[in-house]
This record gives structure tokens, C-alpha cells and sequence, in this order.
């Protein structure tokens, strides 16, 4: 994805003026209120003429969150976790089963060149390489709530592009009622991917698959993204595309994915077929519904001391609630 991001410059007066730090600037502008976003916006557009092009590699654009964007999905403007935090603390068990293994086993991880394969109830099956569609696509940041299935939460600034989009882009037929996602496959990258004296080192199996039903892929909240904090996707994080799907569990946000497939009937996820009694398709955020081994009425803040009351749906109902009307809520776990 080097086409869309900027070049660090080695020691350089350049690494004072980066993406990340109009990524902070931002943030200040944002609680002085709306009527700063004119003054935010001649501030970037005065620091990207500063920046010497001969060490950058085409910036990488994106659409910034809107402070009434953000009130409207979440009810205020939400401080996000700090970076060191949110690319150090994570689950991904294709590098291991710590919250640090992802990060210290990913040094093997490569997300260039990245194809992503589409396949299923659409015109024409196709690939596409990762760097072309997102050419294609119109970037987008969008700061959600991010809710793990053993009660801890972060909130996140991602950086991508709906999913309605890209089913748009892939000529879905009428027939698709179900999109399927899957991790790719390479043990040479995902050490809990390979094997020993043909035993696999994992009681899961790989690849990682998960999947929605399309009207809840088409919900404008729904993000394939490719970045985050002003920045790509780290390999903990799912570089070089994931899912987010703000309303749900992590388990259902996909990571690292290389296959996309539009089916006609409801597959079968990863972790319901490894354990269907604690996890189900939906994965819905819900504070009333139990997991079988501990309470989701509340939750712990990583990086923050305390516990906070869990939100329906995570915060989204508003946004989401009508795509459950007369489901049990609990067989929606």
C-alpha cells in the first residue's frame, strides 16, 4: 500500500511535519468546536505545501471525520485510545494467544503485493490488487467504539471505505444474501498457521473465516479499512485490510483479509463452528445477554482504570436496531 501513505524520512526536519501529527491537530481543533473546521482546514492544507515531495510517496487521502458525523453515530466525540496502546494490546491467533504475540510475531508479516479475490454470487469473479481498489474507492475516518467479546473495549480512528461500496464496485447479484470473509493462508507469515510432526499448533482452524448477512454489510457504518491513527494497518492490527463492523464483538472483525465471497445461504464462521455454544453468527454487542462464562453488562477500558456500563449494540442501535426487529436476542449472540 506504499502509494497511499506517507514515506518516513530518515532523522529529518520533514518527520516533525507528518501525517500523524495533522492527525493530532485535529483532534484540537475538533474540541474548540465546528467552527474551527475552516481554520483546520487551511492548517493542513498549509502543512502539506511545507512538506518536501521528494520524500513522500503520494499522500495518502482520506475524507476526515465531520464533528457532526461524529455526534449523530456516537453520541459525542469519542477520545481515542492512545496508539501505543491499541497496536500492543490485541487478539489475532494466527501470531498467538498473548495480547503482545501479534506484535512481537508479525515481523515476518508482508502486506505488499496483497490480491483480494472475489468470488461467489456476483457477475464476473475477479481479483483485484489491494492497491488498485482502494484507487477506487473513497476513503473515509470514522471513530468508533470497539468492543471485545471478553469485556474490554478501546475506541479507534480507522481510516477506510464502506463496504456498500465495494459491493456496489463488485456487481453483487440480487441473489447474494450473505458476504463471507476469510483471513489469508500463509504459515510462512502466521506462525500458529503451520504445523509440527503434522499436528497444527492451533485449536483453531485456519484459514479465519467470518461473515454478515448483505443488509447489515450494506449499513453505512460497515468499513473495509486500511488504516489507522493517520496511518496503515500494523500487522497486529489486520494490515492490510480487516472489517469493522462497530455494533459487534472483534471476533467478527476479520483481519488480514485476501477473499471475499457473496453466497446465497448463511455460512458457517470460525469461531461458531469451533464453539457454537458461546459464539454465534451475529455476534451483537448486548449487555443483557450473558456469554456463558461471564457477565457483558459492563466492560473494562484498556488503559484506563475502572469498568463502564456496556452499551446496547455498542452505542449503534440508532443506526442498527431495525435490522433485528422480532429476532430473539439472545440466539442474536
Amino acid at each position: 500500500m506504499k502509494s497511499y501513505f506517507y514515506k518516513k524520512a530518515d532523522k529529518k526536519e520533514l518527520t516533525k511535519i507528518t501525517q500523524e501529527n495533522i492527525f493530532n491537530k485535529r483532534r484540537e481543533f475538533l474540541k474548540l468546536g465546528a467552527g474551527s473546521m475552516a481554520v483546520l482546514l487551511g492548517l493542513e492544507e498549509l502543512l502539506a505545501k511545507t512538506l518536501d515531495t521528494k520524500n513522500i510517496i503520494n499522500p495518502f487521502h482520506y475524507e476526515a471525520f465531520s464533528e457532526a458525523e461524529a455526534l449523530r453515530i456516537n453520541g459525542g466525540i469519542l477520545e481515542p485510545t492512545l496508539e501505543e496502546i491499541a497496536t500492543s494490546y490485541n487478539n489475532f491467533y494466527e501470531f498467538g494467544y498473548s495480547k503482545s504475540d501479534p506484535k512481537e510475531n508479525s515481523k515476518d508479516f508482508k502486506s505488499t503485493p496483497w490480491k483480494i479475490e472475489v468470488t461467489g454470487e456476483v457477475e464476473k469473479p475477479f481479483s483485484i490488487d489491494l492497491e488498485d481498489l482502494i484507487a477506487k474507492m473513497h476513503l473515509k475516518e470514522r471513530i468508533y467504539r470497539f468492543r471485545c467479546v471478553e469485556a474490554w473495549s478501546m475506541v479507534i480512528p480507522w481510516i477506510g471505505f464502506e463496504l456498500r461500496e465495494f459491493i456496489e464496485f463488485a456487481k453483487v447479484k440480487s441473489s447474494a444474501k450473505y458476504i463471507k470473509f476469510s483471513t489469508k493462508y500463509d504459515p510462512s507469515m502466521f506462525p500458529m498457521q503451520g504445523s509440527v510432526l503434522g499436528v497444527s499448533k492451533s485449536f483453531l482452524p485456519f484459514p479465519y473465516e467470518e461473515a454478515l448477512r448483505l443488509d447489515e454489510a450494506k449499513i453505512p457504518l460497515t468499513l473495509l479499512a486500511v488504516g489507522m491513527y493517520g496511518k496503515p494497518l500494523s500487522p497486529q492490527n489486520g494490515a492490510p485490510i480487516r472489517l469493522v463492523v462497530p455494533w459487534k464483538y472483534g471476533y467478527k472483525m476479520i483481519k488480514s483479509i485476501d477473499k471475499i465471497e457473496f453466497l446465497t445461504s448463511q455460512p458457517l464462521s470460525t469461531w461458531e463452528a469451533q464453539n457454537p455454544k458461546e459464539y454465534g453468527f451475529y455476534g451483537n454487542v448486548d449487555p443483557s445477554v450473558s456469554h456463558p462464562r461471564w457477565s457483558q453488562s459492563s466492560e473494562r477500558v484498556i488503559g484506563q482504570r475502572g469498568r463502564v456500563r456496556t452499551l446496547y449494540l455498542n452505542g449503534y442501535a440508532k443506526e442498527v436496531e431495525h435490522l433485528y426487529a422480532g429476532l430473539d436476542r439472545k440466539k442474536l449472540y
